[in-house]
């Protein structure tokens, strides 16, 4: 792994001589023969420690419908507004997308909540979160299904129902999102977190010392 680190830091950091490119093709030539050697899951463990550390793919999947259905709700109140169904076109894929997404994440999510260990306090977060989720999918299939049933020119009071259920849908989606981050932050649920020693802790990352400028103004006057 040294040999990746050092030719990513030289892609990062860069390099103007000859010298360095030989060093830095090099040093990949020596990781990428290093993984002949190595198993498949051994290799991927290698590529992507965090995902291999993993207990589970809820956290990988969560992201999606949160930018998704975020995204679909914005559009179309734009498309709306605007009068652009070209943007409410793109709005009810991002439904879609948005709502398959939901599925395997509320899926993931109650097999996440059996894999890790969380005290009574964190249980009724987990309850609430579960909850919220469910309505939220629901909610979502109901929009789904009426969009693909009337497209993208839903008008007059239909569409003034469908916006104030899509506002729901977005509200439900940030408070299951904020039910998650508190117990991942606050409760450290899932997180096998490595004990931090206090040299570490001192430890400041590219910091400089302020500089003082002494700024010199003459006053002196000429009569």
């Amino acid at each position: 792994m040294i040999g990746m680190n050092n030719y990513l830091s030289f892609q990062i950091h860069g390099g103007s001589d000859h010298d360095g490119v030989a060093e830095s093709v090099s040093n990949l030539l020596v990781f990428l023969e290093s993984l002949s050697s190595k198993a498949p899951l051994d290799i991927f463990a290698l590529m992507l420690p965090g995902i291999a550390g993993m207990d589970n793919i809820h956290p990988l999947l969560v992201h999606f419908p949160i930018a998704f259905l975020s995204a679909f709700f914005v559009l179309d109140i734009i498309g709306t507004l605007a009068k652009k169904n070209q943007w409410r076109s793109v709005a009810g894929w991002c439904l879609y997308i948005g709502t398959v997404a939901l599925i395997f994440t509320v899926i993931t999510g109650y097999m996440a909540a059996d894999s890790v260990a969380h005290g009574q306090d964190v249980h009724g977060i987990m309850e609430r979160l579960e909850n919220i989720s469910l309505l939220a999918l629901a909610l979502a299939i109901i929009l789904s299904i009426w969009r693909m049933i009337s497209g993208s020119l839903i008008r007059s009071g239909a569409n003034g129902i469908f916006l104030i259920l899509s506002a729901s849908l977005f509200i439900l989606i940030m408070l299951s999102a904020d039910l998650g981050g508190l117990m991942v932050y606050k409760y450290g649920v899932g997180v096998d977190a490595v004990q931090v020693s206090e040299t570490e802790l001192s430890h400041e990352h590219n910091q400089e010392p302020p500089h003082d400028h002494e700024h010199e103004h003459p006053h002196g006057h000429s009569h």
